[in-house]
């Protein structure tokens, strides 16, 4: 499959091109049903001749390419409408029937605050003029355009048949600050310690995650896309629906955003992870944040307790399910001797040579396991077991991840000494 990429390097574009090379490449191999031949980029600075060889070759087209920012209210209609008409006379004229994916915007629905849009208007013109062009020649078996110089039909098994996606707004890495995306401003502003305004914090977004959306475009090759129609701004899922949508979005509103953002700006001096499950909004805000960090931020020290015994330092706090620290124990040093009521640890030694010794508070009777870097494992420290560990080499140090259910409280320390 040869696929072509208009808008090729806009924020969706380097994203899906990023995608569609690696499955060229061989190097995902998540879509095993998908064979890619060639990505043709085109966009602004390519050459007319470049789209054309392109148009004829292509067993796919991904029309990404738009006007989002123009410096008159003109230039919507002639990027936004202009570009697709040169696009689709030369799809005609080579007779390439091959399938087309539309970028549009919810703008298009010229309903409520949109509906006296510049923008929203061209790309409805936009939408009407690629549906016009899925009737009168894509799916048309008696089409009088003397142009054509054959029928393709079903390229590499695929339907001949235009896809018109209203995007919401979009986020992820590499989308541009201050341009037309919310999330990649305050992102930016956080990240670099910049200034931002909220106008009014309880204004709700619906969000569309950039890889959700480039998954969406994966499904588009494989001939899963999601069709519907559309209420205004609302998603009506219907199988043979005009129009595609993609169908996992987040809504939530500006102030969420930015305190979500507030929490992963601290997180260096809190060492706080916020909670971040699978597919949820803060998972995906959280990564397009790191997206903009500039390199003075990319590395952060962590406090290092030390002693002449070694160090401890704790990397990682969780909301709820405690931290995670590193010890460092020189040569012949025994640290630990110590017991819990509620508190519980793993100890995974993964550099050195060491003893662990628990005991059951009362009893005599102690637990042994000898540790190295070399045979990596997970210990256990027992709530009511004193516990401690040693480290058995002479001239290396004892390096030992530790994990504890709880971040330390100083007011309630849960931690007794007790030689082992």
């Amino acid at each position: 499959m040869k696929i072509l990429v208009t808008g090729a390097k806009g924020f969706v574009g380097k994203n899906l091109c990023a995608a569609l090379k690696n499955i060229k490449d061989g190097k995902d191999k998540t879509h095993p049903g998908l064979t890619i031949e060639a990505v043709y980029e085109y966009d602004i600075d390519s050459k007319p001749e470049e789209l054309d060889a392109w148009c004829k070759d292509c067993d796919f087209v991904f029309n990404l390419a738009g006007v989002n920012r123009p410096q008159n209210q003109e230039e919507f209609m002639q990027g936004n409408f202009g570009f697709a008409s040169t696009l689709l006379d030369t799809l005609k004229k080579h007779g390439n029937r091959c399938p087309v994916m539309l970028s549009s915007s919810q703008q298009a629905s010229l309903t409520g605050r949109f509906g006296n849009s510049e923008y929203g208007r061209s790309k409805k013109a936009g939408e009407d003029l690629f549906l016009d062009y899925e009737r009168d020649f894509l799916t048309s078996k008696n089409s009088k355009d003397s142009n054509i110089s054959d029928f393709s039909g079903f390229r590499c098994g695929l339907k001949p048949r235009v896809l018109v996606y209203r995007f919401p707004n979009l986020f992820g890495k590499w989308c541009r600050p201050n341009y037309n995306s919310a999330v990649a401003t305050f992102c930016n502003a956080f990240a670099n310690d910049l200034p931002y305004t909220v106008n009014d914090p309880s204004v709700e977004l619906e969000l569309l995650y950039i890889d959700d959306l480039v998954d969406e475009m994966m499904a588009c090759l494989e001939g899963k896309e999601h069709h519907c129609e559309f209420e205004g701004l609302e998603v009506l899922p219907k199988e043979d629906g005009r129009y595609c949508y993609c169908p996992i979005t987040h809504k939530i509103t500006l102030g969420g955003i930015v305190d979500l953002l507030k929490s992963f700006a601290e997180q260096p001096k809190t060492l706080m992870i916020p909670e971040i499950p699978a597919g949820s909004f803060a998972k995906k805000l959280y990564s397009t944040y790191l997206s903009y960090l500039p390199k003075e931020k990319v590395a952060f020290p962590l406090k290092m307790n030390v002693d002449n015994r070694g160090s401890f330092t704790e990397l990682v706090h969780t909301l709820n399910c405690g931290q995670v620290s590193i010890n460092i124990s020189k040569p012949g040093i025994t640290k630990g001797q110590h017991w819990h009521n509620t508190k519980w640890e793993f100890f995974i030694v993964v550099s050195g040579h060491g003893l662990i010794q628990e005991r059951k508070l009362g009893t005599d009777e102690i637990i042994e396991f000898e540790v190295t870097g070399d045979n990596i494992q997970c210990i256990h420290m027992l709530p009511g077991y004193t516990h401690n560990i040693i480290n058995l080499s002479e001239t290396e140090n004892l390096v030992t991840v530790m994990y504890c259910n709880e971040i330390f409280n100083p007011e309630k320390p849960d931690t007794f000494f007790e030689p082992v």
